[in-house]
């Protein structure tokens, strides 16, 4: 685990060193990253990461954002130099929808999804007219959908792919109900 966290923490410096173009220099050797996180686990490795850039004249300022939108907004402002809270797919559906024109700096990871319990010990008690949070942004959601089908929950239209929503789903032999939320705040409601 711990030779992952720093392969995970080394990427994501080599990532932030190759964006020191985007930063402001403060003096003659220290220049500036100005970067916006989702709080978890993102800003997390971002503080590791901190001390290692330091010692290569780079400051790290990073702003905890706790919706995916914000982050977007003030990265295509100028507000601030990088985001990194979201994965791709997630940066080229905001863009088309948003009319923004960011861009990938670089690979880092990409974020596992699962199903998480909630009030039931298993799938197998997933029980008639459950309530089931699903982010409701284009590219999560699909894969919230897509994963519950694979699950055997659900199943969805033929076709329905990383821009499926809840009305492509075909058969809900469960009759669940989704409640979409900000994807930022499902985790939130995972006991509810």
């Amino acid at each position: 685990m711990k030779k992952r966290v720093l392969a995970i923490v080394l990427t994501g410096v080599l990532a932030l060193a190759s964006l020191t173009g985007c930063g402001k220099e403060t003096g003659k050797e220290e220049k500036v990253i100005k970067i916006a996180a989702s709080a978890t686990p993102h800003a997390e490795i971002l503080e590791q990461a901190k001390p290692i850039l330091e010692k290569q004249g780079i400051k790290l300022e990073v702003t905890v954002f706790d919706d995916y939108v914000l982050p977007m907004t003030v990265v295509e402002s100028g507000e601030l130099d990088a985001n990194y809270a979201v994965h791709v797919p997630y940066l080229e559906s905001f863009n088309e929808e948003q009319g923004t024109h960011l861009a990938n700096a670089g690979g880092i990871h990409y974020e596992p999804f699962g199903i998480y319990p909630g009030t039931k010990a298993s799938l197998d008690d997933v029980a008639e007219g459950d309530v089931i949070a699903i982010p409701n942004d284009t590219t999560n959601e699909a894969r919230a959908l897509l994963l519950l089908q694979d699950n055997g929950l659900i199943t969805l239209k033929d076709g329905a792919g990383l821009t499926a929503t809840v009305n492509d789903i075909a058969e809900n032999p469960h009759n669940l109900e989704f409640v979409e939320l900000e994807a930022a705040q499902v985790a939130r409601v995972v006991n509810e």
